[in-house]
């Protein structure tokens, strides 16, 4: 929120972990996002990696010296909220004994990382929204002002457009924190993937157990793709964790795997998955013919040029634009 931006940091995406074009693009968006000041909105599924992109943003970012902060508001009591977040003056309230600086005083020159912002109550959005305009606090029980250098990055596995059309979430407050918008892709949405980080925690888990394990059978990895991953990559892990734990020998077996994934061996694409793929394979063969131009390849496939340019932004698929 305040001070200068100095050049851009090599871009630092050491913990996501993947070839596919999804995680590509995502870097992309990264290296963008981490060059701004700007306020960030990371949205994407439970398990998808939304506060490894937070960190990656933050590490690679002018700020990266300085603290990350990160705060679930899904975790903060509605009572505490405000002075986790704003801190509080000794003697605000029962057991205040002492002045206590909150989450964005104790991000100063660093980065705040919001996550699950779409469970913070309304009564604190409505402080959250000032701050951001104003680029100042008050502390519970305070008189002054306290000026803020502070990049706000927050995350939700929410709809927040639609929850705030449904009065669920500030309509305003989502504007503020909408500036740059940033996909975790589901890893069934790249699905060459899954056994490049299954590798990744098999070797190092079995560091961690002391173990010795070569690798992942041909009949486990076939299972490991075939499975949707309802709980993304935080599930995989989960997954090849017990595993290495459970298992006998040198190599990840099938039997190894618990009865849901053992069971997708003849698995089928769900229905939102067909569709998402089709509106991609679409959207790239409309973009190819137009050139680029989003008004041409929206006129093509009979869509509003504004709906366009909305999914693109929500399928990470931006690139096909036309460059300026």
């Amino acid at each position: 929120m305040s001070g200068a931006l100095q050049p851009q940091q090599t871009l630092d995406v050491r913990d996501l972990v993947g070839g596919s074009l999804a995680m590509a693009e995502l870097a992309g968006l990264i290296a963008k996002a981490a060059g701004a000041n700007s306020t960030v909105l990371i949205q994407g599924e439970s398990g998808t990696g939304k506060e490894l992109v937070a960190r990656a943003i933050h590490r690679s970012s002018p700020r990266s010296a300085g603290p990350f902060v990160a705060v679930n508001c899904a975790a903060l009591p509605e009572s505490l909220v405000e002075s986790e977040l704003f801190g509080h003056e000794k003697g605000a309230f029962t057991g205040a004994v002492s002045q206590k600086k909150g989450s964005f005083e104790l991000a100063t020159r660093g980065t705040l990382f919001l996550d699950e912002i779409g469970e913070l109550p309304l009564g604190a959005q409505v402080k959250l929204l000032r701050a951001l305009q104003e680029r100042e606090i008050q502390r519970v029980g305070g008189t002054q002002p306290v000026r803020l250098d502070v990049r706000l990055i927050a995350a939700t596995n929410r709809d927040l457009e639609a929850a705030a059309a449904n009065n669920e979430f500030r309509e305003d407050l989502y504007h503020r924190l909408n500036v740059i918008c940033v996909r975790t892709p589901a890893l069934r949405e790249r699905r060459e993937d899954i056994l490049v980080l299954a590798r990744h925690f098999t070797f190092g888990f079995a560091r961690a157990a002391g173990r010795s394990v070569r690798g992942i059978s041909d009949a486990a990895g076939r299972l490991l793709e075939n499975y949707d991953w309802p709980g993304n990559v935080r599930e995989l892990q989960n997954v090849i964790e017990r595993a290495v734990v459970l298992g006998c020998t040198d190599m990840l077996l099938a039997e190894d795997l618990p009865d849901r994934v053992r069971d997708s061996s003849e698995r089928l694409p769900n229905y939102l998955e067909a569709v998402d793929t089709t509106r991609r394979n679409l959207l790239e063969k409309a973009f190819a013919r137009a050139g680029g131009n989003c008004r041409k390849a929206a006129a093509l496939i009979g869509l509003r040029p504004t709906y366009v340019y909305k999914l693109l932004n929500n399928m990470n698929l931006t690139h096909l634009l036309r460059s300026r």
